[in-house]
């Protein structure tokens, strides 16, 4: 449905680093970039930020994981990156059976997410 998403960021240097860092186990990595700008993708979908104007505030944004082990090193590269936890990796039954996620809020409060919806045996 999206061709990509895009917003501002507080630090273009610092949310580079985190992104970079904490969605590289999805296979998602820089495609382009500019003066103040990247695009983080992976199969068409791109995922854009820059420091053209204000951050907006908090958002969520959720990124599709493979498998449960994606899910576990997003949220552990994102931690390492910076990122504060805003939910461990877990089942969300709330949600349906195989929604298994984990969030983790970005240096500009954003909420991310990465989500598998396939049902694998619980670790």
């Amino acid at each position: 449905m999206f061709d990509h998403i895009g917003f501002n960021v507080k630090d273009f240097t610092k949310s580079k680093a985190f992104y970079t860092q904490a969605l590289a186990p999805l296979g998602l990595s820089i495609v382009m970039e500019g003066e103040g700008w990247a695009m983080i993708g992976k199969d068409g979908f791109n995922f854009w930020f820059g420091s053209f104007g204000p951050a907006p505030t908090a958002i969520h944004v959720a990124f599709s994981a493979a498998n449960h082990a994606q899910v576990q090193a997003f949220h552990a590269a994102a931690l390492a990156a910076g990122g504060q936890d805003n939910g461990a990796p877990g089942f969300r039954p709330q949600y349906h059976p195989n929604y298994y996620a984990a969030f983790v809020i970005d240096p500009d409060g954003h909420n991310l997410e990465a989500v598998c919806h396939r049902g694998e045996k619980p670790e």
